[in-house]
């Protein structure tokens, strides 16, 4: 059987500077996969090139053994990534903000209530839904800025450090979630620090680096 995403020898070199050591992995359904390694070894850089936010300098991105093209809507449709913070409306709550996620996404009106309401809760932050990003603390925000992620429909969840600013219990709350979509089948790599994280997920772990 095809593997869900697969990248074979990819890397990245800008201006002679390596930004991602060659790199290879394969994640199936319900696998979730922990990319660990130093500040500045690549993880981030693995992580856009797996969304197709950025271009493989050498190897290959297949998913489901096609070429990753994030102007297909399938393959946008399939991934879903937190990378960096997304763009945020200062002018929205944050049920506003979920109800568009997944009204872009093609869910009814109903269903979108039901799955605004669900993801805010599994990440302890429903009674906060009618505040604007701005009134949010540091933790609060991650947490909100993961379930925008969530929020939309995937196959591939891909999570730079889920746990910044986030405490024990949190972080908890954030391992639930992801435990949640890997056995509903869904593929997640996450980039993190966290021994306590990984351990909680039951993640297989890839350091960057020692595949070169």
């Amino acid at each position: 059987m095809t593997a869900l995403l697969t990248a074979s020898d990819v890397g990245v070199v800008v201006d002679e500077q390596v930004l991602l050591p060659t790199t290879t992995l394969t994640i199936d359904q319900g696998q979730t996969l922990a990319v660990r390694g130093e500040n500045g070894a690549g993880k981030t850089t693995l992580l856009r090139v797996l969304a197709g936010l950025m271009p493989a300098t050498s190897g290959d991105v297949l998913l489901e053994g096609e070429p990753l093209h994030i102007r297909r809507r399938a393959h946008r449709g399939a991934i879903a990534a937190m990378i960096g913070a997304p763009p945020l409306s200062r002018d929205l709550t944050l049920a506003e903000q979920l109800r568009f996620i997944r009204a872009t996404w093609g869910d009814d009106a109903g269903t979108g209530e039901r799955q605004t309401v669900a993801v805010l809760e599994e990440l302890g932050i429903a009674s906060l839904k009618m505040r604007y990003p701005s009134e949010l603390s540091s933790g609060q925000l991650q947490l909100f800025c993961l379930a925008l992620t969530l929020a939309r429909p995937s196959r591939v969840l891909l999570l730079d450090e889920p746990e910044q600013r986030l405490d024990a219990h949190r972080q908890g709350l954030v391992a639930d979630a992801l435990r949640r979509r890997s056995g509903a089948g869904c593929a997640i790599v996450f980039a993190t620090h966290s021994t306590a994280l990984v351990e909680a997920i039951g993640s297989d772990v890839l350091t960057v680096g020692e595949n070169e």
